[in-house]
């Protein structure tokens, strides 16, 4: 739905200060194109609506490509849609310096997840060109397909894609929100099955990969700080619990004679929100997803299943964590005469940063007189499946409140040109080595 009434151009240069569009880099393009983009799939709540392989998500990557023509930019699009900027740079037979994130969105999201890392990234290649500046290395600003995974309840499907990290056969397999097989689907946008295949790049073609995302937390909020280095990408590791008891009747069973499935899947619930900080503070454990069984009120639970989402950016304590987690779930069952079965649904290894992309990130912070701040990342990014493969960097943006996936998501055009600045000394001090 096209709302005319909603200006996020203006919304954004409200409270600008036109002083940091400096050395190429212009605040007030990023605020344009912040709002161009915006425009499309735009909800009825000033959201954004652009799942995955939609028309919506199309005509962003296609304004993407001719902003990257304008900066001179060489265009390509893969077989699984990824869209990739080349600028060849003095040495263009070096590996390649990737930079980049998605378009696509969440189905009433925000104008930011995503979008302001490509336009960081892009913006970089257009301050170049305004400047007469040429890297030494081959620099390449991506567009990523479908990372939020909204259509196939999956996610980061064009990074997958270009690390070979593609399961075909079951993606092939999935249907969308309106029953669609993914063959079918893609195929509205110019992709096949086939094309997928193809998509995997050698990873001796590039040399780093580095993505500019919004913080989706209130760490630099509290610091006062426009931006941050991460320090590692937390994998969810997700278990699914079931607390067998014996379900009976809620009048004529006594407190004293009861298995309540429940009662000890309750138990553990409020147990388990203790453990993280025992073991770090980049540690968390989340219970969002419960099943209750028969689900009578006047029926004592005789089953409950529990979902727990765990992850921490570091393999060694997160495996810590589980084993705990286990450890209290059997305690607690055993205590209240309860069975307990147990079963590993999801598990994405965590991704640290390399110590020294860090460092080269802080110096890049200092230089644009930035106190550097570390900070891990609780939520997975493109930057997450590349770097299982290839040195990644992550830089964060501040957050207003730290909302995200929501119409209300918000980050201030002045802190958005702050981490471009970043991005730009890092990008241009990584071209001496």
């Amino acid at each position: 739905m096209e709302n005319t009434g909603y200006d996020l151009e203006k919304l954004l240069m409200k409270t600008y200060d036109s002083k940091l569009s400096e050395n190429g880099v212009s605040g007030e393009r990023l605020a344009k194109r912040l709002g161009r983009l915006s425009q499309i799939g735009l909800t009825e709540d000033n959201g954004s609506r652009r799942p995955g392989f939609s028309l919506q998500e199309r005509e962003a990557k296609d304004c993407v490509i001719e902003w990257m023509q304008e900066a001179g930019l060489t265009v390509r699009e893969d077989g699984a849609g990824n869209i990739i900027g080349r600028l060849a740079g003095k040495q263009p037979e070096k590996p390649v310096i990737l930079s980049g994130s998605h378009v696509d969105t969440v189905p009433n999201g925000g104008h930011f997840d995503g979008t302001i890392g490509v336009l960081s990234s892009l913006e970089v290649a257009q301050a170049w060109k305004d400047t007469g500046y040429i890297p030494e290395k081959p620099y390449e600003v991506v567009v990523f397909t479908d990372e939020e995974g909204s259509r196939f309840n999956g996610g980061l499907t064009g990074s997958e894609a270009m690390m070979g990290d593609t399961d075909i056969d079951a993606m092939s397999a999935k249907r969308d929100f309106e029953g669609r097989l993914f063959g079918e689907v893609i195929s509205d946008v110019g992709l096949s099955v086939d094309g997928f295949k193809e998509a995997k790049r050698s990873f001796e073609e590039i040399e780093s990969f580095v993505e500019v995302h919004i913080e989706q937390g209130k760490r630099l909020e509290k610091e006062n700080l426009p931006c941050g280095i991460v320090t590692g990408i937390a994998g969810p590791y997700w278990l699914k619990l079931t607390f067998k008891g014996l379900a009976g009747h809620a009048g004529n069973t006594p407190m004293t004679d009861r298995q309540d499935a429940l009662v000890a899947a309750g138990h553990f619930i409020h147990y388990i929100s203790h453990l993280p900080g025992k073991i770090n503070d980049s540690a968390v454990a989340t219970v969002g997803n419960i099943e209750v069984k028969p689900n009578g009120t006047n029926v004592i639970p005789g089953e409950v299943v529990v979902y727990v989402d765990i992850r921490d950016i570091y393999e060694e304590s997160r495996q810590q964590l589980i084993t705990s987690i286990l450890e209290s779930a059997e305690t607690i069952s055993q205590s209240w005469g309860i069975s307990l079965e147990t079963e590993t649904v999801h598990n994405v290894a965590p991704v640290p940063i390399p110590k020294e992309l860090q460092e080269k990130l802080k110096k890049a912070a200092s230089a644009s007189g930035i106190t550097p701040y570390a900070l891990p990342s609780g939520a997975g990014h493109d930057a997450m499946i590349v770097g299982q493969h290839l040195p990644s960097a992550l830089l964060f943006v501040r957050s207003k409140k730290g909302i995200s996936h929501n119409p209300a998501e918000w980050s201030d055009l002045n802190d958005c040109v702050q981490t471009v600045k970043v991005l730009k000394h890092y990008l241009e001090s990584i071209q001496k080595d």
